[in-house]
């Protein structure tokens, strides 16, 4: 059964292991939350649906919250839901966390829904001249629109777990507080880890971007150790 049909679903959970217990063929295996099921469900075990309760911190016997994300183990049939407060929210890395006691034996993956957005710390916002001719070339290298404001000329865009948010400048905006010369990005360089630097750079090219210096490998120093950059600039 595909357990993605709970995410963002409210769901009633018996508690079996409450938060301090033991596990019952395992003593020195305590639970760090609250670990519990779904009535009247059969995961891929043959079991209920088994659930993490995030976010209460006293032992339970029962719990109603909403499921924000699965746990999908890649070796087994046993799927974990995990259980919120409503309106509370924890991020891919903070489930890790919290579930480790016990996910840290499996080899497993993270499942949200599919509007699911994860907001880096640090999410540069741009100011441009033309919305959509910047996102024609975010496009070109890989870039996906998150979610848009038309009526703002705004878009939040995303490659992998690069985020950018682009605002087309407006007459008077409240936020340029001074004025804005070209050629813009003077003195602003941002470093982009991809996986198909060769593809984005053909992208570019047969879009007929001019590339003001083609792919090349610089080697730098870090502590006692050298690393590597591949990059290339073109003229914006």
């Amino acid at each position: 059964m595909d357990n993605r049909i709970y995410l963002n679903q409210t769901i009633d959970v018996k508690i079996d292991r409450p938060i301090g217990s033991s596990h019952p063929n395992y003593p020195d295996h305590i639970y760090l939350v609250n670990y519990g099921y779904v009535p009247n469900t059969i995961s891929g075990d043959g079991e209920e649906i088994d659930c993490y309760i995030l976010g209460e911190y006293k032992s339970l016997k029962e719990y109603r919250g909403t499921c924000i994300a699965k746990i999908h183990r890649l070796e087994d049939d046993d799927d974990k839901l995990i259980i919120a407060p409503e309106n509370k929210n924890y991020t891919n890395s903070e489930i890790r966390l919290l579930t480790d006691f016990q996910e840290k034996f499996f080899k497993s993956v993270i499942i949200r829904s599919q509007n699911y957005l994860e907001f880096n710390k640090n999410i540069p916002e741009l100011s441009v001249t033309n919305l959509e001719n910047s996102l024609n070339f975010y496009k070109t290298a890989g870039f996906k629109i998150e979610y848009d404001r038309p009526e703002n000329k705004f878009s939040f865009i995303s490659l992998g777990k690069i985020q950018f948010m682009l605002q087309e400048i407006a007459p008077n905006g409240k936020w340029d507080v001074s004025p804005l010369i070209p050629p813009f990005g003077n003195g602003k360089n941002f470093q982009l880890e991809i996986d198909n630097l060769n593809e984005i750079y053909t992208n570019f090219k047969n879009s007929k971007y001019q590339i003001t210096f083609d792919i090349v490998e610089n080697w730098y120093r870090q502590g006692n150790s050298l690393q590597f950059f591949s990059l290339f600039y073109f003229d914006s």
